[in-house]
């Protein structure tokens, strides 16, 4: 699929989880592009949610440098040229290309160093009842860099895209979920909450969570 096809800056005219006084929200500055399931008619059901997730973060990178007028841009990697730079990294063997292997956060961010020249950091929790303790670190985040931020985990393997926090009576994640399949528009995305605000007390306490956070300022 052409980017031009893809939605842009899904998270445009979501409500906020709660009508509060004491609200405090911090969301992804600058555009992206969403990628899921099947956007580009790669059958990746089953196991490429990883890899639409760091597309949609490369989106992000992308359009960032083109904004600052950098020359040479790589453009947002397919399935294919993802695995083959995880080869070529040393990080997988050869048996990698045309598998059907997951990636989580640490595949994003040595692919997005390699590919983008920006340095990822990587914050792990051992559970997700941990999460409520890295909302400010969150929060920190998306005030200073702006970017989207990759989320993994182990028993909760279901890779997601951070699009905000949110702060009020609790606290809350924008998830965007890259396991859509078929034509999405922003009303079905919202709707049947393929982007939503997720409590972080709805996240799993027996799975450990890993976050890759691009350290690249919004332009």
């Amino acid at each position: 699929m052409d980017v031009q096809e893809l939605l842009t800056d899904v998270h445009h005219g979501l409500a906020l989880p709660e009508d509060h006084a004491s609200l405090s929200t911090c969301i992804v500055i600058g555009s992206y592009k969403y990628y899921h399931y099947g956007c580009d008619k790669f059958d990746d059901r089953g196991w490429g949610c990883g890899y639409r997730t760091l597309q949609t973060l490369c989106s992000w990178i992308r359009l960032q440098k083109l904004k600052d007028n950098e020359k040479n841009v790589n453009k947002v990697p397919s399935l294919p040229v993802i695995q083959q730079g995880l080869v070529a990294m040393g990080d997988k063997p050869d048996t990698f290309i045309g598998s059907r292997n997951w990636i989580g956060s640490f595949e994003v961010c040595i692919t997005i160093d390699h590919l983008y020249d920006v340095p990822c950091k990587i914050m792990h929790i051992n559970s997700g009842r941990e999460l409520q303790s890295k909302i400010p670190a969150l929060m920190e985040h998306f005030q200073q860099f702006g970017s989207p931020v990759m989320m993994g985990g182990d028993t909760d393997s279901s890779s997601k895209g951070i699009l905000g926090v949110c702060t009020g009576t609790k606290s809350y994640l924008l998830v965007l979920d890259p396991h859509f399949w078929g034509t999405p528009t922003n009303s079905i995305l919202h709707e049947d909450k393929w982007l939503s605000w997720k409590p972080v007390d709805d996240f799993l306490e027996d799975s450990f969570y890993n976050f890759c956070l691009p350290q690249l300022k919004a332009r």
